[in-house]
């Protein structure tokens, strides 16, 4: 029997000393998210950057060398965030972009391996397994590295939609490839791992799918005594989808995305709470994350591998990404516009990195340069393709700094009412101004109640002309408030006259598509 007296791994006072430079290291995570959003650089950057200064090379000192934990803590969060990146996606958007997105995330892969394994192997001198591994870990995106850079710069929904679903399609086979390629023993011929793939999204696609519909069933079926046990429960139900398909022998990662986007478009009670809850830990799994992949680099050591990895990068950037656009999307016929601007929106975060420590914990020869070049190949391509994104989207004519934004709407419910109550912000070149709230069109069960305007608040008549910078707030009814919202981003982006001069209630103009 276990002394009672023993001392404790963890004391009181550690603990405290603990959550107060955790708090800290959160507060300025936090802070850094401004300076990010305004130099045009992702956030992943500056949480590495905490992460490798409070290290042992940094101010901090911290030593941290567990290759094991950071994986077993990186997936964790990895789950958290494809849940939240789930639950975001409105699939009406998404699934006109599944077929390119689902070539990309597979015949994509296979050739963006391919190619930089060639090239880390004949140009850098890597050995064919450690090649292939640094290829396979290179081929996953980032959705929130790129969409952090290009949320100013307004594209086509297509080019969303195609790079949203691939970085959420593209983690499940290159985990997969990781991992065999890093297990001891030969390498499998190309047809099995092509077999193993298929077989293990299979079985992650239906248990993600099985377990988000009886999850939204069950929401939507079952009065819980309090509203902040739905998020709780959303969140749950994701993670069971992981780790039940996990646990099957299929892809655990695949399943969680697809259950959380089922129950992202089930319509369940308490939706603004769930979804800012999940907004919310997804933000502390990111910081959490990328601050640990701080701590576990060792700054010094990266010098001698610092032109390796710029190597590599250079053929994953100008020859394996572009040529991977082209293969996997040649049946789709997109414009060649549309396919630059896809081979450079291929950034890379924190995923590369955690997979990484794969080759670690499995103790392939070689494995601590692999992580090394990895860090850096990240870390530089981040900072040349992330400024220079909205730029090429410009000069690509795909991002017009003339383009309506899209308005900012917030939706809270109003349960005894049976309505919701919508926050309407005009941005500055909305096409919102100078309309009426009478010309605005709203359904019947939807009005717009009060406007704020430079601080103050007023009831708006029928007359009352709308200017940038106000925000409003709509009233709708359930049955009418979807097509409220639809009909605001409509005016928004295509003016009074929206619906009945080319442009469509979500806002999207109909016409002849853009060719190259």
């Amino acid at each position: 029997m276990r002394d009672s007296r023993e001392r404790p791994a963890l004391t009181v006072h550690q603990l405290n000393e603990l959550l107060l430079i955790c708090s800290l290291v959160l507060l300025v995570a936090v802070a850094a998210v401004r300076v990010s959003s305004r130099s045009g650089l992702p956030s992943l950057l500056i949480y590495l950057g905490i992460g490798i200064a409070i290290g042992q090379d940094g101010v901090g000192g911290v030593v941290f060398d567990n290759a094991a934990l950071t994986q077993v803590i990186g997936y964790a969060a990895l789950v958290v965030i494809l849940a939240e990146g789930g639950l975001g996606t409105k699939w009406k958007e998404i699934r006109p972009a599944l077929p390119a997105a689902a070539a990309l995330s597979l015949v994509g892969v296979a050739v963006s391996v391919g190619v930089t394994a060639a090239g880390a192997h004949y140009l850098v001198g890597l050995e064919w397994r450690q090649a292939l591994i640094i290829g396979a870990v290179v081929s996953s995106t980032d959705a929130a590295a790129v969409f952090s850079v290009l949320r100013k710069v307004p594209l086509p929904s297509r080019i969303t939609g195609v790079l949203e679903a691939e970085s959420g399609f593209n983690d499940a086979p290159v985990v997969i490839l990781v991992v065999a390629f890093s297990t001891a023993g030969p390498v499998d011929e190309w047809y099995v791992l092509v077999g193993k793939i298929a077989l293990e999204l299979a079985i992650g696609a239906a248990i993600g799918l099985a377990v988000g519909f009886l999850g939204a069933y069950g929401l939507r079926h079952v009065a819980l005594p309090a509203s902040g046990l739905y998020p709780i429960a959303v969140m749950a139900i994701a993670v069971v989808a992981y780790a039940a398909g996990a646990m099957a022998h299929g892809s655990g990662f695949i399943a969680v995305y697809l259950a959380a986007m089922v129950l992202g478009n089930a319509k369940l009670p308490h939706w603004p709470a769930t979804r800012g809850f999940a907004d919310g830990i997804g933000w502390i799994a990111q910081i959490g994350m990328f601050v640990l992949l701080g701590l576990l680099v060792t700054p010094h050591e990266l010098v001698a591998d610092f032109w390796p990895a710029v190597v590599v990068g250079l053929v994953l950037t100008v020859m394996a990404r572009p040529l991977s656009v082209f293969v996997s999307l040649l049946p789709f016929r997109l414009p060649w516009r549309e396919q630059v601007l896809m081979s450079w929106a291929g950034l890379r975060g924190a995923v590369p990195i955690i997979l990484a420590t794969i080759p670690m914990v499995a103790e392939v020869e070689g494995s601590d340069r692999i992580f090394n070049i990895v860090f850096v190949l990240v870390v530089v391509y981040t900072l040349v393709q992330g400024p220079t994104l909205p730029w090429l989207a410009r000069k690509l004519q795909l991002g017009d700094s003339d383009t309506a934004a899209d308005l900012g709407v917030e939706s809270a419910p109003l349960e005894r009412l049976r309505g919701h109550l919508l926050s309407v912000a005009i941005p500055e070149k909305s096409r919102m101004h100078g309309v009426e709230v009478s010309e605005l069109r709203l359904p019947p069960g939807a009005a717009v109640t009060l406007v704020v305007r430079d601080g103050k608040s007023f009831v708006p008549a029928p007359t009352t002309v709308l200017r940038r910078g106000d925000e409003l707030l709509v009233v709708a009814t359930d049955p009418v408030r979807d097509a409220a919202e639809a009909r605001l981003r409509a005016v928004g982006q295509g003016g009074k006259l929206a619906g009945w001069l080319g442009t469509g209630r979500n806002g999207r103009r109909h016409g002849p598509r853009s060719s190259g």
